[in-house]
Formats: structure tokens, C-alpha cells, sequence
């Protein structure tokens, strides 16, 4: 039975226990001497491990490890710049003896990915715009099956099994909730806007059927998917007869929704949807990035540093 998991790791000053590999690799040091830096996780999140003064010999038996492998440690629990880490004595791969449950290894999202599908297609088939609704129920079916474990990063927010599917239902809740207080918006527009801005994450990340991502393919390091999402549309658009204008606005919808240049995005929304769906994301994004933060941390009490919160250290109060 698994007894420390990555929520309260660091409330122990050393952990004997089966972690899930997230990413690993092999590296020198400013000594000039090998180390493992490894990435782990359970259901509950991820920390960081080092393994220092690896041997040649050591070193070709850790580069078989890879994401997806379940794999046990002793390590010390240290804190670096105000993060907890892992300082790792010994490793090794799991095997059937151990007899382990997969479902205390995998970060998953909190609701069932059939159901997140359900409501995101039931919201596509009520658009009242034919065009929109062929091309988002179209899009749905064809990428179900990845659909359902993928993750909507490879690290940080909602890189989990099911994660794409519960970022964009929940800013699919909101952007709903939206609309009805800023009537002049048009729904079907943001709900398609949602509903495509980061479908293309299925083919800049790589996953496993776990929902864990090893990192980015070759197209998504060279173009990433905001670039790869306006190609994709532009195609699926054409073939389904779009007007240009219609098509070019879903397409900036697409492109603009990072907000600046430095994350990804050449052009500020220009129009209200626009304009919307980026909000929509980041506070997606902020939320999950601070419940996740927040989770195992006692009332009364702070968080480690968060290096995608601004390495803000967040607080969990004692019950209002």
C-alpha cells in the first residue's frame, strides 16, 4: 500500500515509496560529475529528485528509465529554494511482485472523462450557427479517443489524464456564464472559440494513455499549437465551405489567445470573443494552478514557492 504521496511528502524527512516517472534524464554538474534528475508523481502532484554522482555504469541503466515507468526510492526530503525536493539514495524499475495499483500513480482530473465529453459535445450540438456546430461536433468525434486521457500540457496546468477535456469544460461553464451578463457577445462564437483554442495540444504534446507527457514532438517545439491550430482550422474550414470572414475570426481567436508575444501570440484579440476566450484560459489556468498548490497544505499554512504563480507563495486559510 503506497503510504507517502507527493501532497504531504514534506512533512517526512525521508520517503521510502513507488512514485510514477514524469520525465528523467541524465546530466553534468558544475563538478563536472553525472547526476539523475527525475521528475516524479502520484495522483496527488509531482516533485522534483536528484540522484547525484551517477557512475557510467549507472548512468546507462537509468537512461532505460522513461516517463510511464513506475519505479521505488529512498530518498531524503530536502528544501531548495523553497521547493521540496527529493535527494535519492536508491532507485530501482517496479515489477509484478510489487503488486501496485496504477490508480495511485496517475494524476487525473477530477471528473470522468466521458462525462467532460459529453457536456463539451452537448454544448457544440446547441450552437444555433450550422457552421460552427458541423465543425466543433466534427472535430469532437475525430479526436475522442485521445480525447479522453489527454492532458492539456506536459507540465504545469492540467497535465493530468483528462486534463484538455477539463480545461475547456470548465472555461466552456464560465464562458456560458459570461454570456448571459454580456448579452452582446455571441455564444456560438465563444464556445467554439473554446472549444478549438487547444485542440492541436494533441499533436504538440506527446502522451501516453496515462496522460503523462514526456515533452513536445518535433512539431510542436518547431511551431507549437497555436500555429498548428490556425493551420488546422484554415483546412477544416475550407472543406467545410466557411465564409473567410467567419473562418479568419475563428482563426484569430486562435491566435491571439496567449495575449503577448513573449507566450505565443503576435496579435491582441481584436474583437470581444477574442478578447474573452483569453480570459477565460487564464483564469482557468490560475485557478487549477492554485488548487493544485493549495492541495495537502494544512489551513493556517503556506504553500512551497510556485514558479508558474510568480514563485508566489500561496496561503490556505483556517476556515471563514
Amino acid at each position: 500500500m503506497k503510504q507517502f504521496y507527493v501532497e504531504n511528502i514534506k512533512n517526512y524527512p525521508e520517503v521510502v515509496d513507488f512514485f510514477m516517472i514524469k520525465s528523467a534524464g541524465i546530466k553534468v554538474g558544475a563538478n563536472k560529475k553525472q547526476y539523475l534528475d527525475i521528475l516524479l508523481g502520484d495522483k496527488t502532484g509531482e516533485i522534483n529528485a536528484k540522484k547525484w554522482d551517477v557512475s557510467e555504469t549507472e548512468a546507462a541503466e537509468l537512461a532505460t528509465y522513461k516517463e510511464g515507468d513506475l519505479i521505488k526510492v529512498k530518498a531524503q526530503v530536502t528544501d531548495w529554494q523553497g521547493q521540496t525536493q527529493l535527494r535519492i539514495t536508491r532507485i530501482r524499475k517496479s515489477n509484478e511482485a510489487d503488486n501496485l495499483e496504477i490508480e495511485d500513480y496517475i494524476k487525473a482530473a477530477p471528473e470522468k472523462s466521458e462525462e467532460m465529453f459529453d457536456y463539451i459535445y452537448g454544448v457544440a450540438e446547441s450552437m444555433e450557427d450550422e457552421d460552427l456546430k458541423k465543425l466543433c461536433t466534427k472535430v469532437l468525434n475525430d479526436n475522442k479517443d485521445r480525447l479522453m486521457y489527454y492532458p492539456a500540457a506536459s507540465k504545469n496546468h492540467h497535465a493530468e489524464y483528462g486534463g484538455l477535456l477539463y480545461h475547456v469544460k470548465r472555461m466552456l461553464m464560465t464562458g456560458i456564464a459570461v454570456c448571459q451578463i454580456y448579452t452582446d457577445l455571441n455564444r456560438d462564437l465563444v464556445c467554439a472559440g473554446v472549444i478549438l483554442h487547444d485542440i492541436e495540444k494533441l499533436n504538440e504534446i506527446e502522451s501516453n494513455e496515462y496522460g503523462v507527457s514526456p515533452g513536445y514532438s518535433f512539431e510542436g517545439q518547431l511551431l507549437g499549437h497555436i500555429v498548428q491550430g490556425i493551420s488546422f482550422l484554415d483546412r477544416e474550414t475550407r472543406a467545410l465551405g466557411f465564409s473567410r470572414e467567419k473562418a479568419i475570426m475563428l482563426e484569430h481567436m486562435i491566435l491571439s489567445h496567449h495575449y503577448e508575444p513573449e507566450f505565443g501570440s503576435p496579435k491582441k484579440p481584436l474583437f470581444p470573443e477574442a478578447e474573452l476566450l483569453h480570459y477565460l484560459d487564464i483564469l482557468d489556468a490560475r485557478m487549477f494552478d492554485m488548487e493544485d498548490a493549495l492541495r495537502g497544505v494544512e489551513p493556517g499554512e503556506f504553500t512551497d514557492r510556485v514558479w508558474v504563480l510568480d514563485n508566489r507563495r500561496l496561503y490556505k486559510p483556517t476556515g471563514m
